[in-house]
């Protein structure tokens, strides 16, 4: 569903993202992981349609987001690291407007967006100012936003920024909801414990290079870890030397 090929992304003498490969499958949750400043949310940028690469392809379901960016985008659902919110807008206003966006009539996502919105607990805030609701109920309307035409794709930066440990068991079941009905989900976090508990397979991005690749299981044989917690392989890939040179300095 996700194809990325030999993607470059260059800022002058910069190159934030060099050579990256992936193809993330429907029905599956791919986590997209690295340390701040290795390139994924550039990366995510240009998936998304909001940056163009300097060489290299990306397509979704086959359709190229540079050659065919309002039809890329139309099966995209987008939660960004730092969302933008029209916060003199009611809850409900911010979804009507989202569907009226892809070109949806409201009669068609209400069912959805109703569910959503008790899912998360927003309901009785639906008809409330978004500029009254807390920073975690902002990051759940954001994610109802994404959800709530029912994409192919749906992208996600760092989910769990400011959610409480009920709705971020609530965000890992429903990602895993939406693989198994055949969805693609693509996923940032900088919480091993999320990757590990929803992520099907795993690309670990580090200096806008990809270092390893696979699943869970696959990651840890290849680091020679396999029964360590994944923060400790994703640190091990990442970091290698630097990590056991401050361990045994202590």
């Amino acid at each position: 569903m996700i194809q990325i090929e030999h993607l470059t992304k260059q800022y002058g003498d910069f190159t934030a993202v060099n050579d990256v490969s992936l193809e993330a499958r429907a029905g599956e949750v791919y986590g997209f992981l690295g340390p701040n400043g290795a390139g994924k949310t550039t990366t995510i940028r240009i998936l998304v349609g909001l940056s163009l690469p300097t060489t290299g392809k990306v397509a979704i379901d086959g359709i190229d987001v540079v050659e065919s960016p309002n039809e890329a985008k139309a099966i995209i659902g987008y939660v960004p690291d730092r969302p933008f919110l029209y916060e003199k807008l009611t809850g409900r206003e911010y979804l009507h407007f989202v569907t009226d966006l892809y070109r949806k009539k409201w009669i068609d996502c209400a069912p959805s967006a109703e569910w959503l919105l008790d899912y998360f607990d927003l309901a009785a805030w639906a008809d409330a100012r978004i500029e009254n609701y807390s920073h975690g109920m902002k990051q759940k309307l954001v994610l109802i936003g994404a959800l709530v035409h029912d994409p192919q794709v749906l992208v996600i930066d760092e989910p769990m920024v400011g959610l409480d440990a009920l709705a971020q068991k609530q965000v890992r079941q429903l990602l895993r909801e939406k693989a198994m009905a055949g969805r693609t989900v693509f996923l940032t976090t900088h919480t091993m414990s999320v990757a590990e508990a929803v992520c099907d397979r795993i690309a670990i991005l580090s200096r806008g290079r990809i270092a390893a690749a696979g699943t869970t299981a696959e990651l840890k044989r290849a680091a020679n870890q396999p029964h360590s917690p994944l923060e400790d392989v994703f640190l091990s890939i990442t970091y290698g030397d630097s990590i056991e040179s401050a361990d045994e300095s202590r």
